[in-house]
C-alpha cells in the first residue's frame, strides 16, 4: 500500500503532460517570435497557469535550454558526421551548413545560438562537438584544404554573421544566408589565403562572449 508521502500517480502524469504542453508552446512561440516572448503568453498557449510554468521552469533560461537542448545534440551529430566524411573539406562545409540551416529554420534558435547555453548538459554536448570538430579541422588542415591558421573559435564569427543575416533578410530573402555563408567559407580555404592581421580567440573565449552578450 502506498504511503502518505508517495506522490499521487495522477499528479505525476499531469506534471509530465504539463511539461510537454509548455515545451510545445514555447517551441512554437520561440520559432515565431524569438526567445524573448512573454512567459505568460507561453503559459496561455499551453493552457496552464503561470504558476505551473514557473514550477516546471523557474527561469526563462531553464525553459530555453529544455526547448533547444536537442539542437546541441544535433550539433554533436553533425560534428561526428563531418569527422567521418571522406573529403575533409566537404566535412567542414557540411557541418557549418547544417548548423546554419538550423539557425535559418527557427528564429528562437537563431537567437540562442549567438547567446550560448550554460547548463551542465549543454556544456557537455558543446565539449563533445568541439572535440569532434578539432579532428575535423586537423584532417582538413593536413589535407591542405583548410587554411592552417583557422581555429574552431573562428567558426563563432560564421555563426554570428549568419545569425544577423537570417534576422535581417529572412522575410524578404529566406535563402540569402547561403550566399553569405559561401563568401565566409571561401575565407577558410587554404588556396590563396592571406596572413590574418589578428590572433584568434583563445579556446573557450567564443562561449564566454556569447554568455555575456
Amino acid at each position: 500500500m502506498a504511503s502518505s508521502t508517495d506522490p499521487p500517480r495522477p499528479l505525476r502524469g499531469d506534471a509530465r503532460r504539463n511539461r510537454e504542453l509548455l515545451l510545445d508552446a514555447a517551441r512554437a512561440l520561440f520559432a515565431e517570435r524569438g526567445v524573448d516572448v512573454a512567459m505568460a503568453e507561453i503559459a496561455r498557449r499551453a493552457g496552464v497557469s503561470n504558476g505551473t510554468l514557473y514550477n516546471r521552469f523557474p527561469t526563462r533560461q531553464d525553459l530555453i535550454e529544455a526547448v533547444f537542448l536537442d539542437r546541441l545534440e544535433k550539433n554533436v551529430e553533425l560534428a561526428e558526421q563531418a569527422r567521418g566524411a571522406d573529403d575533409p573539406w566537404q566535412g567542414c562545409v557540411d557541418y557549418v551548413t547544417g548548423i546554419c540551416e538550423l539557425q535559418a529554420a527557427d528564429r528562437g534558435y537563431n537567437e540562442v545560438v549567438t547567446r550560448g547555453m550554460t547548463s551542465p548538459a549543454a556544456q557537455q554536448l558543446q565539449a563533445t562537438a568541439t572535440a569532434a570538430l578539432g579532428d575535423v579541422f586537423d584532417r582538413a588542415q593536413r589535407a591542405g584544404t583548410l587554411r592552417a591558421d583557422a581555429t574552431i573559435e573562428d567558426l563563432a564569427f560564421v555563426v554570428w554573421g549568419i545569425s544577423r543575416t537570417v534576422d535581417m533578410t529572412g522575410d524578404q530573402a529566406p535563402r540569402l544566408w547561403r550566399r553569405h555563408l559561401a563568401l565566409l567559407l571561401d575565407g577558410f580555404r587554404a588556396a590563396a589565403a592571406h596572413p590574418l592581421p589578428e590572433p584568434p580567440l583563445a579556446a573557450g573565449q567564443a562561449h564566454q562572449a556569447m554568455a555575456t552578450d
